[in-house]
C-alpha cells in the first residue's frame, strides 16, 4: 500500500476519533445542565441491584406509579400525583436504570429483575399491597410485578399497557434499537444527545399524536432527562430485554387474581389497544376496561382528569372496606 494511502487513511482515523471526542463533549456538557435544570426530586432506597429514586406525597392508602419506555417519574408527577396526593399516599418512581434509579448490569433490565427490585424497595419503604399504576412498559413491569411477588400488590390500573411481544419497534424508538451492547454503549456516549436533540420534537409528536405534545413536556415532564448518555444506553437496553419476557409471559395471565383495570386510547401510536388488551381480556373477564375515543399513548398527561378518575375507580375497588 503507498504511502498516500496509508496518510489518506490515517487523516481519517483521526478525523473520525476527533469528531467522537468532541460529540463526546459536548453529550457531557449537555447532560450536566440536563442535571441542573432537573436534578433529583426525591430520596433514594437501596435495593439489591441498584437504586430507586422516588418522590412521595400525601397520606392514606398507597398508589404506587410506574412509567414507560425513556421515561421517568415526572411523567407522573406532571398531573397525577398533585392530583391524588389530598387522598391517598402516592409514590412515583423512576424504574430501575432510568431517571435517577439505577441497576448494576444489563441483565437486571429484564422484567422478572426489574419487578424483583422494586418489590424489595415496596418492602424497604414499608409499602404495603398499593395499587400499582403503570404505563407502557411500566404496565408490564406491574404484570411482573403481580406474578412474581403477588404478596406485595393490592392491585393493577395499567395505562396504555405493553401485554404483548410487538414485531416491530415502534417509530419513536427506532433510534435506540441498537442490538449490541458494545454499538450502544458507542452511540450513548457520542451520538446519542444530538440524533436526540435533533429528532425531539418528531419523537413527541409520536409518542402524543394523534393529540399534541404539552410545550412544556420537556421540563415539567421530565423528556429533558433523555438528554443523556446514560438514558439512551438504558432505554435501548430495555428495549432489547423486554421481548423475551412478553413472548412467554401471556401464558400466566390466568394467574392473576388481583383487581386490573386498563385505561387505552384508540389512537395510540406506540401500541395497538386492541393487541394489547386481547391477552389480559381473555384471562380476565372482570377487566375494569376503558378506551379513550381519539385519545393517544399518554392520557396521563393529555388526559388528566379521565385518568385521575380511572385511577380512583381502581382503587376504590382495591382498598374497598379498608
Amino acid at each position: 500500500m503507498s504511502l498516500w494511502i496509508l496518510g489518506l487513511l490515517g487523516l481519517v482515523v483521526f478525523a473520525f476519533l476527533a469528531a467522537g471526542t468532541g460529540f463526546a463533549l459536548f453529550s457531557r456538557n449537555v447532560g450536566a445542565k440536563v442535571e441542573e435544570a432537573l436534578p433529583p426530586a426525591g430520596r433514594k432506597t437501596a435495593v439489591d441491584g441498584g437504586v430507586i429514586h422516588f418522590v412521595e406525597a400525601g397520606k392514606g392508602q398507597p398508589i404506587v406509579m410506574i412509567h414507560g419506555l425513556a421515561g421517568n417519574l415526572h411523567n407522573f408527577t406532571y398531573a397525577m400525583t398533585g392530583a391524588l396526593a389530598d387522598d391517598y399516599r402516592v409514590i412515583a418512581l423512576d424504574r430501575p436504570g432510568c431517571g435517577y434509579s439505577t441497576r448494576d448490569a444489563d441483565d437486571r433490565a429484564r422484567l422478572p429483575e426489574q419487578a424483583a427490585m422494586v418489590a424489595e424497595f415496596l418492602e424497604r419503604e414499608g409499602i404495603e399491597k398499593p395499587l400499582i399504576v403503570g404505563h407502557s412498559l411500566g404496565g408490564a413491569l406491574s404484570l411482573f410485578l403481580a406474578l412474581n411477588h403477588p404478596e406485595r400488590v393490592g392491585g393493577l390500573a395499567m395505562i396504555s399497557p405493553l401485554t404483548a411481544e410487538q414485531d416491530d419497534a415502534p417509530g419513536a424508538f427506532e433510534s435506540i434499537n441498537i442490538a449490541n451492547p458494545g454499538v450502544r454503549r458507542l452511540v450513548a456516549g457520542t451520538l446519542a444527545v444530538p440524533m436526540t436533540i435533533r429528532n425531539g420534537d418528531k419523537a413527541l409528536a409520536e409518542v402524543f399524536g394523534p393529540e399534541p405534545a404539552p410545550e412544556d413536556f420537556r421540563t415539567r415532564g421530565g423528556s429533558l432527562l433523555s438528554l443523556r448518555p446514560e438514558a439512551f444506553y438504558a432505554a435501548a437496553t430495555d428495549l432489547h430485554a423486554v421481548p423475551p419476557e412478553m413472548r412467554t409471559v401471556q401464558s400466566r395471565y390466568h394467574e392473576l387474581t388481583h383487581p386490573m383495570g386498563m385505561l387505552y386510547g384508540d389512537g395510540d401510536r406506540i401500541l395497538h389497544w386492541k393487541t394489547h388488551i386481547a391477552p389480559i381480556q381473555a384471562a380476565r373477564e372482570d377487566l375494569d376496561l376503558e378506551v379513550l375515543e381519539g385519545v393517544g399513548h399518554m392520557p396521563l398527561i393529555t388526559q388528566p382528569e379521565r385518568t385521575e378518575a380511572f385511577i380512583r375507580r381502581m382503587a376504590g375497588r382495591v382498598f374497598a372496606g379498608a
